[in-house]
This record gives C-alpha cells, sequence and structure tokens, in this order.
C-alpha cells in the first residue's frame, strides 16, 4: 500500500483484549541523526508488532514529526520480509528523519491524526529530545482520556541518554573510531620524523563518550599506542597544556595523534571554535576543533600538523559496525512492542547491564521523567589525572559494546542495502507536492 496520503476518520472504540491490550494500529517514528543501528530496532519493532493479533496496522511515520503531524504514513505490513530482514544492515533512517522544534501547541493537530488512523500504540525511536516528546505525548493521551501506550527506545551515538547502561548506536561508532584512529596512526607512523601531528575530530557536543571509545585502538600495557591525547567536553580545554603534551610525545614518538570531541571548551565554558550558525533546534552547529589544534601546532610549534573529520561516516559505517550493538538495537525494538502490547505506557526500554565476565544485559523499563531533559557526562572517574587521556577502568566497560561484525551483502564490490517501498513512494509524493507549490 505504500504511503497512506490524507486522513481516514471513522469512529474510534478502545477494545480491550483478553490480556488487557489495546486493539489498534502502531505507530512507529525515527527521530534526530540516524544511527548505523537505528533500522535494526525498526526491524525489531515491526518483527514483534506482527505477533500480536491486537495490533491490526503497523505505520511507520514518513520523515519523523513532520510525518506524524502530516499523516504521511507508510504501511510497513506492506513490506517484504526481505526488505524487514535487510534493514538489520541497513544504515541512515529507513523511514526518514528530521530535526523539529516540537511544541506543546503541535499535540492537538497530533492527536487528531493519532485518532483518525486509530492508533493505539505508539513508538519514537530516538535521543533525549524524542523521549521528551514521547512524554508529551503519553501524558496528553492521558489527560484527554485517549487509550494509547507510547513507548520511547534509546538511540544515540553519544551514549549520553541516563538510567540505560548504554544506547543503541554507541558501540557501533566506537568500533568505527577506534578502527579509524588505528589505520590513520599506522599511516603517521609511516610517514612522521618526531615532526606530525594528526588531529581526528568525532561528534560530541556536550558529553565524550565517543572520542573516549577511540581509546580502545590502544595496545594494552604499551605507552606509546595512539592515540596519544584524548580530549572530551567534560574537562577544560587548555591550550598551553595541548601544546605541551604534543611536544613531549613528539620527544619519544615519530607521530602524535590526538582525537578531540567537537564540542570541547575552554575555561570559561564556551567551545573553542563554532561555526556561528543555528541548527533547526537552535543550537549552535558545533565544527572547528580539529583546525583550533591545528593552528596551535602550526603557529607555536612549528610543525607540520593535519587534521581528519569523521563526520558523517561515524554514524553510518554498517560495514565497520557491532554486531552486539545491533543485536541489541534489534532487542530493544522487540521489546518496545512487545512491553506496549502487555501495558507499558510512558516509558523507555533500558538495557541493563547484569555482568562484564561473561558480558551479560538484560531489558527493562524507566520512566521518561527520569530520561527527558537529562545528559549522562563521561565520568570523571575514567578521566586520568592529565585530563588529556582515558584510564584502563574504562575499558571494561565499553569493550564488550564493539565484539562481532556485521555481515554485509555485497553486490557488484560495493555493500547492498534496502529501502522500504513505501519510502520510495513517500519521497516521489514529498517531491510532486514541492513541484506543485513551484
Amino acid at each position: 500500500m505504500g504511503l497512506l496520503p490524507g486522513r481516514h476518520f471513522f469512529i474510534c472504540t478502545t477494545i480491550m483484549g483478553d490480556e488487557g491490550a489495546l486493539e489498534g494500529n502502531l505507530l512507529v517514528a525515527q527521530s534526530g541523526g540516524p544511527t548505523v543501528v537505528i533500522n535494526a530496532t525498526l526491524a525489531g519493532v515491526v518483527q514483534e508488532a506482527l505477533n500480536h493479533p491486537c495490533i491490526e496496522e503497523i505505520y511507520g511515520a514518513a520523515y519523523g514529526l513532520r510525518g506524524m503531524l502530516s499523516g504521511s504514513f507508510i504501511d510497513l505490513a506492506q513490506e517484504s520480509q526481505h526488505v524487514i530482514r535487510g534493514l538489520r544492515h541497513t544504515p541512515g533512517a529507513a523511514l526518514g528523519s528530521c530535526r523539529y522544534r516540537f511544541q506543546e501547541a503541535d499535540l492537538a493537530a497530533l492527536f487528531d491524526v493519532l485518532q483518525s488512523r486509530n492508533i493505539r500504540y505508539f513508538i519514537y525511536i530516538g535521543g533525549n529530545g524524542s523521549q521528551h516528546i514521547v512524554r508529551l505525548v503519553s501524558d496528553h493521551a492521558k489527560k484527554i482520556g485517549y487509550g494509547m501506550r507510547a513507548i520511547g527506545v534509546p538511540k544515540t551515538i553519544d551514549n549520553d541518554l541516563v538510567v540505560t547502561d548504554h544506547s543503541p548506536g554507541y558501540g557501533s561508532v566506537v568500533k568505527y573510531v577506534a578502527t579509524t584512529a588505528r589505520e590513520i596512526a599506522i599511516d603517521d607512523q609511516s610517514m612522521g620524523d618526531y615532526d606530525l601531528v594528526s588531529i581526528v575530530e568525532v561528534m560530541g557536543r556536550d558529553s565524550g563518550w565517543i572520542a573516549a571509545g577511540s581509546v580502545l585502538a590502544r595496545h594494552m600495557g604499551t605507552p606509546f599506542d595512539a592515540p596519544h591525547l584524548i580530549y572530551i567536553p567534560e574537562r577544560p580545554f587548555r591550550d598551553s597544556e595541548f601544546l605541551a603534551s604534543v611536544q613531549r610525545i613528539l620527544e619519544s614518538n615519530r607521530y602524535c595523534l590526538v582525537v578531540v570531541s567537537e564540542g570541547i571548551r575552554n575555561e570559561a565554558g564556551d567551545y573553542v571554535r563554532t561555526s556561528g550558525i543555528k541548527d533547526p533546534l537552535g543550537r549552535t552547529e558545533l565544527g572547528g576543533a580539529a583546525e583550533h589544534l591545528q593552528s596551535l601546532v602550526e603557529q607555536y610549534l612549528k610543525i607540520k600538523s593535519r587534521t581528519t573529520k569523521l563526520g558523517i561516516s561515524q554514524r553510518s559505517a554498517a560495514h565497520c559496525s557491532s554486531q552486539r550493538d545491533n543485536d541489541e538495537a534489534h532487542q530493544c525494538g522487540v521489546r518496545a512492542a512487545r512491553g506496549a502490547v502487555n501495558g507499558e505506557s510512558g516509558k523507555m526500554v533500558t538495557i541493563v547491564r547484569e555482568g562484564d565476565s561473561p558480558y551479560c544485559v538484560s531489558y527493562g523499563f524507566t520512566p521518561l521523567e527520569d530520561v527527558a531533559g537529562k545528559v549522562k557526562e563521561f565520568p570523571a572517574a575514567w578521566i586520568d589525572e592529565s585530563g588529556s587521556m582515558i584510564s584502563s577502568n574504562f575499558f571494561r566497560y565499553v569493550a564488550p559494546l564493539i565484539q562481532g561484525e556485521v555481515n554485509v551483502p555485497f553486490k557488484g564490490g560495493v555493500p547492498e542495502y534496502v529501502l522500504l517501498d513505501g519510502a520510495k513512494k513517500a519521497e516521489e509524493n514529498l517531491f510532486r507536492r514541492k513541484s506543485e507549490i513551484r
């Protein structure tokens, strides 16, 4: 059926099944910047929803909140099982995403759509801001007496959602970052002559979890393995200390490899460099931390320096993603759909670490008020005294998250990814509407 344009109005009644399940339709949406495993979560939602007769239709919102507000839905039950399975290894957001500043004033319009489509289960896959929206939706449903269950599913490469041990997407991004740092280090070892500084900039506006994960590239017990310096937003960045550290490393090493979060701040709490442009959510766009460090090296140390920005590649590199991360992301989607049918609402799925040796997790739910608006900073106990390196205690936490490699199929020498048939129709309809406006 693909995209379902317009609205279909009918009388909505709440019918309770034998176990208290609501009979009606399920809507799932993806929000914010994608992760390499956000589609694995989507696959988990769809595959579990198909097991419950109380769920009559399974819809996906095209392009996140914009699709939810306009009623642009994709019929996921009509997608082939080959495509749904293919979501497990496909990067990006298969439903489409957006950055939209949702206001409480939007709730009335949103519920016009939800009620007209008899949406009784709403699952939103996203980060901190998305969990706030799920909470608003859940509270509004109660306020107006509309029988609906709303569940948030964690998604963020930043790993800054509280309560959950870690967020789906994080294991894969640090696997890629650490791999790339290792490969750059090998290249630098070939070319350096105690005079080369490489600076790798990674994502991380308010927390340094991604940059910290690059420490996986180091060989335990070998002090000169790269990265040699890691800078994260949780510690103030000081120009003089950075320059002194670089000089010290180059005294005994052919090169110095630095990994830096895009959101590092100076002692005054200001970003060391920004683009000066505001994003759709009103936040200052970051970028330039690596260039700032490069300018310091070239101006004061008078040696060559080069920068690498991993950019979008760090959240879309399916070819270097973690199988464990993929499996956990899928399970989060399964638990969200199952939990909603079983009566959970106004909560976010959580990953609970049960043990490290062997590594073991379970899944639970936490009230959204315990998550929304909160940020999990990188623990101070895992930052060494210099403030420019991550302690070995962090390894026990992060190492299990990168285990296993996703089997991405290749065709003609390049990865073969899938595209939802309904998403193709959604794009065609969107293009047609924009053409008509012009």
